[in-house]
């Protein structure tokens, strides 16, 4: 009797254990899991959209995806708080699943738009770098404004910054640079442009002054000597044919016409030798004294005061030499043409008093110089 109720408590202990563990499992499967496996791919997907610089090539998508992930940590932690059997982590899950899927999107588009942007860049870089040659090309020693070149300096500097970010694979500095650049250097051009333009309006003018001049030295087989200010040249002619050619400096202020006394312009038009001043006459080696002003240039000044364009208390200027002393490497006159000392020796030996010297903007025209 004793052996059987023995056995019968065994068997209840048993049963019991059976049960509770049972129950145990039951109430375990009942139990959800957390999205574990959801939201670590998740952070896995947007690590790799942050090694694609998605945060800066694709930065809605990222940004979506960042907030998606925030927002399912954020519901994982609201459901921890809650009973044990009544936690649902779905949400949570359904948040992870698509940070994940917009993680991944976000940084196939990074990649694709720092391809795109590589491009860009590259030809960015290109167009204002023969913007900056053309600058050099047509502008060096041009009297632009000072607003305006400081702009083209500053514009030149943007531009080296851009294509340094961009050797290192900082797109994104990169193309700032390169926009702000742009922005300066295409404007700063377009304006130079205008002006020069403005400037060569009078090159049908400036021909026929060039053409006379050429035609006379041809006539009398005598030398005349020209002077092409954009180009910086005098070129000296005999029997209509040119014979010499040199680099000349001209006043600081050399574009348009010499309006009136101090304004640091070498004047345009048809003038002649007046006066020749040999070494120990003149402080620049040897000059040639011009007849500037002559009834053309006071005609123009006269109206010019009369009109209000420029002021009453206005003197013309006078004195406009060719000489010597040149070969600085910019423009330092007050309005005259300067040659180097040897070169001055030479047109100084061939001139003659009546010698003409017709100073021109350019003897060749704009379309020309872009050929």
């Amino acid at each position: 009797m004793r052996l059987k109720k023995k056995y019968i408590r065994i068997i209840m202990c048993a049963a019991i254990v059976i049960v509770v563990t049972v129950a145990g499992f039951v109430l375990a499967s009942l139990i959800p899991d957390p999205p574990v496996e959801q939201v670590n791919a998740a952070r896995i997907a947007l690590s790799e959209a942050v090694s694609n610089d998605a945060h800066t090539y694709s930065k809605n998508l990222y940004n979506e995806a960042k907030s998606l992930y925030d927002s399912a940590m954020t519901s994982w932690q609201k459901e921890n708080l809650r009973f044990i059997w009544f936690r649902d982590y779905s949400r949570a899950a359904e948040f992870a699943g698509m940070s994940e899927q917009k993680a991944r999107q976000a940084a196939r588009i990074s990649r694709n738009n720092m391809t795109d942007l590589n491009i860009l860049l590259g030809q960015k870089l290109e167009k204002l770098n023969h913007i900056a040659g053309q600058i050099d090309l047509r502008f060096d020693g041009y009297p632009l404004s000072s607003e305006v070149w400081s702009r083209i300096s500053k514009g030149r500097m943007l531009l080296r910054e851009s294509e340094l970010a961009y050797r290192k694979g900082d797109f994104a500095q990169a193309k700032e640079k390169v926009d702000s650049s742009e922005f300066l250097l295409v404007d700063s051009y377009e304006k130079a442009i205008d002006h020069l333009e403005g400037y060569f309006a009078s090159f049908p003018k400036w021909k026929q002054w060039v053409d006379r001049t050429i035609r006379e030295s041809r006539q009398h087989q005598s030398y005349a000597v020209i002077i092409d200010k954009y180009s910086r040249k005098c070129i000296v002619y005999l029997g209509g044919i040119k014979k010499y050619e040199y680099n000349v400096e001209l006043g600081k202020n050399w574009v348009g016409d010499k309006r009136e006394k101090g304004d640091k312009a070498t004047p345009e038009g048809m003038y002649r030798v007046v006066r020749k001043f040999g070494i120990g006459r003149t402080k620049y080696h040897k000059a040639l004294l011009i007849d500037y002003p002559n009834e053309t240039d006071k005609a123009e000044f006269r109206k010019a005061v009369a009109d209000g364009t420029l002021p009453a208390t206005a003197r013309i200027g006078s004195l406009i030499e060719i000489h010597g002393d040149g070969g600085k490497g910019y423009d330092w006159t007050e309005g005259c043409i300067a040659l180097t000392n040897e070169e001055m020796d030479v047109v100084y030996r061939i001139a003659r008093e009546g010698m003409p010297v017709t100073i021109v903007g350019s003897t060749v025209s704009l379309d020309k110089l872009d050929e």
